[in-house]
């Protein structure tokens, strides 16, 4: 695939996952308050716990996808950056080869999952296929994979050039808070 396209596809995944995210964050806020709401008014759902315990689990799901596109989850950018090129780039394979594979069998195992699962349904919808609720541990899985996959050339290309994202991101922010004061004591003189 083109690097164009496939930055065009990473934008969109990106977009996808950014949206569906939020959107279950406001959904999960929304089934919280209300639920609050009525349990102070003397009702009770009997439905919010698994419920709720199930999209804090797709939040997780979804936004650990988002995170791997993004290349923001916990990384040793300084250790990796401190051995020589030839040496980096090797860890860097075997770390994406590590996590890939862990997401291939993570993706395998919820399938196969699935499959069990077929017939079941939640304890207090009885109306909601278990198989749907956790169709997230497959189908996260399987995003993870893709999205790890689109962020790596970028990721190889700033790793071979000794770049991290760590400290791009702590650099950005430092500058942003320059700026913002230097702002502040033009404008108090």
């Amino acid at each position: 695939m083109p690097m164009g396209k496939m930055k065009k596809f990473s934008d969109l995944v990106g977009t996808f996952l950014e949206w569906f995210t939020i959107f279950l964050m406001v959904l999960l806020t929304v089934i919280v308050i209300v639920a609050v709401i009525a349990r102070l008014m003397g009702e009770s759902f009997s439905w919010y716990d698994e419920v709720a315990a199930i999209m804090l689990a797709w939040i997780t799901y979804y936004g650990s996808a988002l995170a791997a596109l993004k290349r923001r989850h916990i990384g040793f950018d300084t250790v990796l950056l401190a051995l020589p090129v030839k040496a980096r780039l090797g860890a860097l394979l075997l770390a994406e080869a590590i996590v890939l594979l862990f997401f291939v069998l993570m993706a395998k195992a919820g399938f196969e999952v699935l499959a069990i699962l077929q017939g079941s349904y939640l304890v207090s919808l009885t109306w909601v296929p278990v198989q749907f609720t956790q169709s997230v541990v497959p189908i996260g899985a399987c995003l993870f994979i893709l999205c790890q996959l689109l962020s790596l050339p970028d990721y190889w290309s700033n790793t071979a050039r000794g770049i991290s994202l760590e400290h791009a991101e702590i650099e950005e922010e430092v500058d942003a808070e320059m700026q913002k004061a230097a702002q502040a004591m033009k404008e108090s003189h």
